[in-house]
């Protein structure tokens, strides 16, 4: 089970009219790729026609339902012609940037060195989310769906699709990004995109899965900010 980030529209996600990394590749090859997902109920919609209306519904409620927290009502492009990015930080290396954000809250703990497999158990990363949306890097722990606005809370609510996630800012995702970049790499840009080049391979210490997840988050996050359009974890 592979870990994508799909940024785009959510009428274009649920008609699965786009390609994550591992398919873009395959079609390149000629080589024949399966995708399953968690998710998938046998007979979900396809026809973008019959799911937009619902998106616009959905995201009408949600809207209404935060009300005053926001500072203007939810809105994003959910035309046919509007674009769509994605990547693939892998599993791993996303554990690897979550325990570096806890390490770097809870900095009376010593960080590991090596990737740790059962992450979720981590006291550092216990401690971070005693109190969910609270802390440093709020907008990154628990939180599977980014939607467009600048804001800085997060909350629990269903997805178009019925499940009960946890939803942050892209903004403040952004934010808390070169924040965590500040308080601990201090790398430019450049560095930062050969680290999306260079890095990611399977079995690397925790600090360059880590760089890898955040080369990936980080721009995912910019380009959901310029586009003004919903990221979420797919898997």
């Amino acid at each position: 089970m592979g870990l994508d980030i799909y940024l785009g529209s959510l009428t274009r996600y649920y008609a699965r009219e786009w390609e994550s990394i591992a398919q873009q590749a395959a079609r390149e090859m000629g080589v024949e790729f399966q995708v399953i997902r968690q998710h998938d109920p046998p007979d979900a919609i396809s026809d973008p026609e019959q799911i937009r209306p619902a998106v616009f519904a959905w995201r009408e409620a949600l809207s209404q339902g935060l009300g005053e927290n926001l500072p203007t009502a939810l809105d994003w492009d959910e035309g046919p012609a509007s674009p769509y990015f994605t990547d693939k930080p892998t599993w791993d290396c996303y554990a690897d940037l979550i325990l570096w954000a806890a390490y770097d809250e809870q900095r009376h703990l010593s960080r590991p060195e090596q990737h740790v497999d059962d992450w979720s158990k981590d006291p550092a990363y216990r401690l971070s989310i005693v109190d969910v949306g609270k802390g440093l890097y709020s907008q990154l722990y628990e939180i599977t769906w980014w939607l467009p606005g600048d804001f800085e809370f997060v909350f629990k609510a269903d997805d178009v699709g019925g499940n009960e996630i946890w939803f942050g800012s892209s903004s403040g995702l952004l934010r808390q990004l070169r924040n965590l970049n500040h308080r601990t790499w201090q790398a430019e840009p450049g560095f930062i995109r050969q680290w999306r080049r260079d890095l990611g391979e399977h079995g690397a210490r925790l600090g360059e899965g880590a760089k890898f997840a955040f080369a990936v988050l980080y721009e995912l996050a910019a380009a959901a900010v310029e586009h003004q359009l919903p990221m979420l974890m797919d898997w």
